[in-house]
């Protein structure tokens, strides 16, 4: 138990393994266009990493720490692009900063996550924007479908673990727990198909496979559920398809 515990608070609190799965899930679309390179997927964690810190803390009394933090991974980046890649890649990393800032700033009078029914979106949104847009050298219209229909399906179920706390109208608030799930179910069946269309052979079943996982931890998310349930269950899924292919290409 303490066990869990310290690995809750270490990894998971920490928001190291929200990044992780960010960046695998970013890694599984970058082996399947063939545009895998270590800088690219050390800026793409830092990236993930330094934003969900910032949102995370922004209103506590280390704020002032992790935006020293912030500057200082925004410098990390800046350099790993620069010496990487080029201009248009600083550019596009720029776009996907500032469409973070955007979605929860306490300097701001009104921020994306204020707006009812539009976070779930946002989320699919920017990670989509890194798979289909920042790894790739022209905007990708099927593998940002896929990532944003999937991300999406998989942020309504931390909407179904926080309805009795959340400060805006959500779905599940305003629709209920069960059509909020068919939603889920749909948003992952569109971006399963899509897979199935537009990835290769490999690819498309590891998603597939991934997708028939999804599918449990939505059925049996339920507000009255431990957190480590969606945290750790629901968060996996999106590492799930870089995990499948693993298996699939060295077992």
């Amino acid at each position: 138990m303490n066990f869990l515990k310290i690995l809750k608070k270490s990894v998971i609190n920490s928001q190291l393994y929200v990044s992780l799965m960010g960046t695998l899930f970013a890694v599984f679309f970058m082996e399947e266009q063939n545009t895998f390179r270590y800088p690219t997927v050390f800026l793409i964690f830092i990236t993930y990493f330094s934003g969900y810190l910032y949102t995370k803390y922004q209103k506590t009394k280390h704020f002032f720490k992790i935006l020293i933090l912030n500057i200082v991974a925004g410098l990390i980046c800046a350099l790993l692009i620069i010496y990487n890649h080029n201009e248009i890649r600083l550019i596009k990393w720029g776009i996907i900063v500032f469409l973070g800032l955007l979605y929860n700033s306490f300097f701001l009078d009104l921020y994306i996550r204020k707006i009812p029914l539009l976070k779930v979106f946002y989320v699919g949104l920017v990670w989509a924007l890194v798979n289909c847009w920042l790894t790739l050298p022209e905007f990708n219209i099927p593998i940002f479908l896929i990532s944003f229909l999937f991300i999406t399906a998989l942020v309504l179920p931390f909407d179904i673990r926080d309805m009795k706390v959340d400060t805006v109208k959500t779905f599940p608030a305003l629709i209920g727990v069960q059509n909020t799930k068919y939603i889920a179910y749909i948003l992952v069946f569109l971006s399963m198909m899509l897979a199935a269309q537009y990835l290769t052979f490999y690819s498309a079943v590891s998603f597939f496979l991934a997708g028939i996982v999804t599918y449990i931890f939505i059925y049996f998310s339920e507000n009255e559920r431990d957190d480590a349930y969606f945290s750790f269950g629901v968060e996996t899924c999106s590492a799930l398809p870089f995990l499948f292919s693993v298996i699939m290409k060295y077992f």
